[in-house]
């Protein structure tokens, strides 16, 4: 028996807004595979959320004069709006709620009481000046294993979770000239070395699902001797870590917890009634899990997470992450601090999001960076989705109505032919947002050339490919396809099939800046 699929785009920290950099990467990804399978008549449940617990909320906090706490409260508003303006449907939202915290705090405790997590002494970077410690995005320094230059917890440029104390020259980033001390806490950690060699069995098994740059580095971690975790920090800002005062959980053993209870709310919000958080986790559920992510976040979710879960219980282990790497504007990274970034919802705003679902698609950061540029969405989407489309569009109205037009044995194969095309970009594990959007290029280019000497035979496959590119250009889609099914039954091969097609006024698509 086949069980739901769990989409899981993992919460960005709530210290503002989504720029295109999230969007680009896993939002936009997870939000067209969901639809897709839903259409294809699969049960899914796609959810995501924001993080408050991340230091970076308070490092941005006192950057910009405000309370923590209204910062979260304001970020999670913008994020949510941000994903609406951009027709991204998440299932759940998951933020502070005690709820959840409570459940975090819970799993912890259960993890430390059957002996799984330790007290162990590690070393944190302290600040004379204000008797802190200094963790994630309060210290950077150069990375021990890449020598880049990186705050504590991960490191973006290779991958592997740094904590404070291993930090080369390590600096505070709100005073960098302070001369900080590097003093040993006992906090709880889980051994993940105790782990290792049944991370690197899974995922041998998992072999060819992950991308190549994922594959890279899940091997060079479970390469070597795996450090120990820390599951505890000491400091104020984030969920209370059970029996230890003074000190939080790690927001990167999160991971755990936060899934298992986003899909749990997810599901409740579909009208579905799991019994607990770790219900559709368990064997008997058959789930079929998916993490869209950055490659910056395959540790906290691929490593540590796993390895967390092997301590949790017998569930089985997820193999699908559907990296991305990382988005830039104008080929350098996007940065709030220094106001490099575009807004998604600033430009949504300006610009139809289909065009930039579109755009962002087939520019998608799927293998290797790339950028993105105002001028060349413009153009791009003008050359490749506007001008082509409102021309098929008006050669397909010459046939409206006319009534039933019947479809030849060819137009049906040539239509199965778009409808295979598709799927192969579509389904997992060789889900491509680059491959989607070259498709409905190709595509729409060749009915753009092609001669109307049948009418069926072209506003058959015109429908097909509005059918097929559905799950990317979602409000195209419902004006075209006037609220029926984006896909219908549970197969579009079968529609691929029919006979007759009665051609129906299609909508044209605005360019930017009209």
């Amino acid at each position: 028996m086949n069980g739901p699929t769990l989409v899981i785009s993992p919460a960005p920290t709530a210290n503002g807004d989504l720029h295109l950099g999230h969007i680009a990467g896993p939002f936009l990804a997870a939000d067209v595979y969901t639809r897709y399978a839903r259409a294809t008549g699969r049960e899914v449940l796609f959810g995501t959320g924001v993080q408050d617990t991340s230091t970076y909320v308070t490092t941005t906090a006192h950057r910009l004069g405000i309370e923590p706490q209204a910062l979260v409260e304001r970020s999670a508003k913008e994020v949510e709006a941000t994903l609406t303006a951009l027709g991204i449907a998440v299932d759940a939202f998951t933020g502070w709620e005690r709820r959840f915290t409570s459940y975090v705090a819970r799993v912890v405790a259960e993890l430390r009481a059957k002996g799984a997590l330790r007290l162990r002494r590690m070393p944190f970077p302290y600040a004379p000046s204000t008797g802190e410690y200094l963790v994630d995005g309060h210290v950077a320094g150069a990375c021990p294993v890449c020598l880049a230059d990186s705050c504590a917890g991960l490191c973006e440029s290779c991958g592997h979770a740094v904590t404070a104390g291993e930090l080369l020259d390590p600096r505070s980033t709100r005073n960098p000239g302070e001369r900080l001390e590097i003093r040993e806490v006992e906090v709880l950690v889980l051994p993940l070395e105790e782990y290792r060699e049944r991370l690197r069995a899974h995922f041998a098994e998992a072999a060819g699902l992950l991308r190549p740059h994922a594959a890279q580095v899940v091997a060079e971690l479970l390469d070597r001797p795996l450090p120990d975790f820390p599951v505890t920090y000491p400091i104020s800002w984030g969920i209370p870590a059970p029996d230890l005062p003074g000190q939080v959980v790690n927001p990167n053993a999160e991971p755990v917890a936060w899934t298992m209870y986003c899909t749990m709310l997810a599901a409740e919000n579909r009208g579905l009634e799991p019994d607990s958080e770790d219900a559709l986790w368990r064997p008997e559920a058959a789930a079929r899990i998916v993490y869209f992510l950055g490659i910056d976040n395959i540790h906290p979710f691929g490593i540590s997470g796993l390895a967390m879960l092997l301590a949790f219980g017998d569930y089985p282990l997820p193999k699908l992450f559907l990296t991305n790497e990382f988005y830039e504007l104008r080929h350098e990274k996007f940065s709030t601090s220094r106001g490099h970034l575009v807004w998604g919802r600033d430009l949504a705003a300006r610009v139809p999001r289909d065009l930039i679902r579109f755009h962002l698609a087939g520019n998608s950061p799927e293998f290797q960076r790339t950028s993105f540029d105002h001028d060349e969405l413009a153009a791009l989407t003008e050359t490749r989705l506007v001008a082509p489309w409102n021309r098929v569009a008006a050669k397909a109205d010459d046939w409206v109505w006319r009534g039933g037009l019947p479809i030849s044995e060819r137009g049906r194969s040539d239509a199965l032919r778009i409808v295979e095309r598709f799927r192969a970009a579509y389904e997992l594990p060789g889900f491509s947002l680059n491959r989607v959007a070259e498709t409905l290029t190709q595509q729409l280019a060749r009915l753009d050339r092609m001669p109307v000497d049948d009418g069926g035979d072209f506003c058959h496959q015109v429908d097909v490919l509005v059918r097929c590119a559905a799950p990317l250009l979602v409000d195209l889609a419902e004006a075209a396809l006037a609220g029926s099914d984006m896909l219908p039954g549970t197969d579009l091969r079968e529609v691929a099939q029919r006979s007759v097609i009665e051609p129906v006024r299609l909508p044209r698509l605005p360019a930017v800046g009209a």
